[in-house]
């Protein structure tokens, strides 16, 4: 396939996916210092256009929510005091310390209402839009930390949240979110702890912030918690995939998926020790496409490297389709990439040519270390028993 060959996606007959977007994230930054100042979303609408891969009929510009809409799950008074520090662009102690606005993680910066907003009024509007069925990719998404009343772990807003009670408002009955980011998906599992019509799988590094998602925590019987050794390679992944993800989702039978596909897994990452390529990633991505859920909605998370994240999600979206990844990207997707930095960043100083002429990273099989081999184990035994 060359780039100017138009997508031919999936051909099972079915509406091809959509992809949702914005030009906000392009003109954001959570700030010079902080491991969201890199590009992201904007890198990944950029490099699927020069692929030829996102025509403007797949395209949708995502809205902005309103405050009203967001009170399905956010408290009237965190989203007042989120509104409030953006027009001020500051914060009083104590609305610091009661919702957690104004900190080295949740900083203070320009659009820290309007941002997470459009990430927000996105995946409203994509349970709205699946009411009938198909599949939405919105790499905007995944803030799975944010709390009802509080910002946490650089989420204003909890999109997968949101997003989960869309799709349950616009007719979905049985909800399964499966969580790949390196970290816990704390604020999801508070919404949804417990309740027997949802499915939550969350594969997170253990010891690693925010030190929730024990193996032993259940969630009042519907939550699979899988904290990983550091070093989790492409090997064990696949096992994890395949002996855990899969089976539960076939034991489940949801009629609609979510899929937080976070980037700060792979071993570029700063925020993590896993060492998977985003090949493991696309497994997965392609392995719960082939479920042929009625409904499916893969969201964006962490990721921290510019150019991991940005090679990462494209090959989501080209995964999604059914699109071939080259093995050499065309100048145009090349420019893209080599327009990107990384200030402040060891990493960023020198980085490898594969970084701008590839999108598929080299596969980081490995050996299953044995604490992963024990706890599978036990999630699985509690899954024949579920």
């Amino acid at each position: 396939m060359t780039d100017t060959d138009p997508p031919q996606g999936p051909s099972d007959g079915k509406s091809l996916p959509l992809f949702f977007g914005s030009e906000i994230y392009r003109h954001s930054s959570y700030g010079a210092h902080h491991p969201l100042r890199v590009p992201r979303v904007s890198t990944v609408m950029d490099l699927s256009r020069a692929m030829g891969w996102l025509p403007p009929d797949r395209y949708r510009n995502s809205p902005r929510a309103k405050p009203a809409a967001l009170t399905i799950w956010h408290t009237p008074d965190y989203l007042s005091a989120l509104q409030e520090a953006e027009a001020r662009q500051e914060v009083s102690p104590e609305t610091r310390d009661r919702h957690g606005i104004g900190t080295v993680s949740n900083p203070i910066y320009g659009e820290m209402f309007r941002r997470p907003a459009t990430a927000a009024g996105a995946s409203l509007l994509a349970g709205e839009l699946l009411a009938g069925g198909g599949v939405i990719y919105h790499p905007g998404g995944g803030t799975h930390h944010a709390l009802p009343d509080r910002a946490n772990g650089f989420c204003y807003l909890n999109d997968p949240v949101l997003a989960m009670l869309s799709l349950r408002r616009a007719g979905a009955q049985r909800i399964a979110y499966v969580d790949i980011d390196a970290h816990h998906c704390d604020g999801v599992e508070h919404g949804f702890a417990g309740d027997p019509d949802t499915l939550l799988i969350s594969v997170h590094e253990d010891r690693r912030w925010p030190f929730t998602g024990a193996l032993s925590d259940d969630g009042g019987g519907n939550c699979f918690n899988l904290p990983v050794p550091r070093g989790l390679n492409d090997s064990e992944m696949a096992l994890i995939r395949d002996s855990l993800i899969l089976p539960a989702l076939h034991a489940f039978r949801p009629d609609a998926i979510v899929l937080q596909c976070g980037a700060d897994a792979v071993e570029e990452d700063p925020l993590s020790r896993l060492t998977l390529s985003n090949n493991a990633h696309w497994a997965v991505v392609r392995a719960i496409m082939d479920l042929n859920a009625p409904r499916l909605l893969v969201l964006g998370g962490g990721g921290y490297n510019p150019w991991s994240v940005g090679r990462l999600w494209t090959g989501v979206w080209a995964t999604m389709n059914g699109l071939e990844i080259p093995d050499r990207l065309p100048p145009e997707a090349e420019t893209v990439l080599r327009a990107l930095r990384w200030d402040k960043a060891r990493r960023g100083k020198n980085p490898p040519d594969h970084w701008f002429t590839t999108l598929r990273d080299a596969p980081r099989d490995g050996p299953i270390q044995d604490q992963l081999r024990h706890d599978l184990g036990r999630l699985t035994a509690r899954l024949s028993r579920w």
